[in-house]
């Protein structure tokens, strides 16, 4: 099903491209370019990027991926962001900057990676309460004006954040964590989003592999921390796992029913339940690519929606989603 994001309709699902880079075990540049390309091929009309993803890599991959398009480039949103920097000792910890010269500055760099002249969304990845938001929201709004991005995008902020940013300058998109295991955003930012025509774009739309079943106790145990971020996120940690195990083995029932897989399933919960919502799965595989991608066109009766909803209802699952070292950098 084709939704708007930004200046173009689209599908609701897209490819969320950061684990073709970190974050997710052992990358492979030449697999992920196949994936890529295999995904154009089969539909996807929205990638998401970013500068932090891979310290850069991330959109040198896509930006490959681009250049092999050509022209075709024109028919896909490409949304990137700015305004994290990474520490060089620590992967895991970030340090925020909004300031009106690190946002210029980021997309210059961007643009070049890319290999674009223009970026369709461009995101601030997460606010900066030491910079005023009219700074950083105009620094934005002066690259709509150069034609260097299409439209401005916020992530992980508050709805009172999106509102005051949206009367400095039109914010086409909202994105952050969103799943049937991460419910907060249904609160107020959904709400707000749907109110003033803005798109939300929910990032790990499977719990982080999580609802795709094929996470066990022990993979997350033999995972190293360099190489696996669910190794610090508490609802993965000891005291919290198998609680949530069980409520993704109810999960792996309902899809048994339906003939989906646990992944499907909860991608088609996400896009039945707003029609202003957008899906990023992430995945380096062209096979869980076409899996993901076949959900935008599931049909999800009013009987299997509430099956979900009771089963995940907002303080089922243990445990928060980032640890608060991380946490604290976001609103929302």
């Amino acid at each position: 099903m084709q939704r708007k994001l930004g200046s173009k309709n689209v599908p609701a699902v897209g490819l969320g491209c950061m684990g073709m880079s970190e974050f997710y075990g052992a990358t492979d540049d030449a697999q992920s370019l196949a994936t890529l390309s295999h995904a154009f091929e089969t539909g996807y009309r929205h990638f998401d990027t970013a500068d932090m993803y891979g310290s850069g890599h991330n959109e040198s991959l896509v930006g490959h991926f681009l250049r092999d398009l050509g022209t075709r480039r024109e028919q896909i949103v490409l949304a990137s962001k700015v305004g994290l920097q990474r520490d060089a000792q620590d992967r895991y910890k970030i340090n925020v900057n909004n300031s009106a010269r690190y946002i210029r500055e980021g997309c210059e760099a961007s643009l070049k990676r890319l290999g674009v002249d223009h970026i369709d969304l461009y995101y601030l990845h997460r606010r900066d309460p030491a910079v005023e938001l009219e700074e950083s929201i105009g620094a934005l709004a002066e690259l709509v004006k150069q034609g260097k991005i299409g439209a401005i995008g916020l992530c992980e902020v508050s709805a009172d954040t999106l509102l005051k940013a949206h009367s400095i300058h039109s914010i086409a998109a909202l994105q952050s964590e969103y799943s049937l295991w991460s419910r907060e955003a249904e609160d107020d930012v959904l709400p707000a989003c749907a109110a003033n025509g803005i798109a939300f774009v929910a990032f790990s739309p499977m719990g982080r592999g999580f609802l795709t079943g094929g996470v066990s106790k022990q993979s997350i145990q033999q995972s190293s921390r360099d190489a696996d971020i669910r190794t610090v996120l508490p609802r993965f940690g000891e005291e919290h796992i198998d609680h949530n195990l069980a409520l993704v083995a109810r999960l792996q029932e309902v899809a048994r029913e339906l003939a989906l897989k646990p992944s499907q399933l909860a991608l088609a919960w996400i896009v039945a339940r707003y029609p202003h919502v957008h899906a990023i799965p992430g995945t380096k595989r062209t096979s869980y690519a076409d899996e993901n991608f076949a959900a935008d066109s599931l049909a999800l009766d009013a009987g299997v929606l509430a099956r979900l909803d009771a089963i995940f209802a907002r303080g089922a699952v243990s445990g928060g989603r980032y640890p608060q070292a991380i946490l604290s950098k976001s609103e929302s």
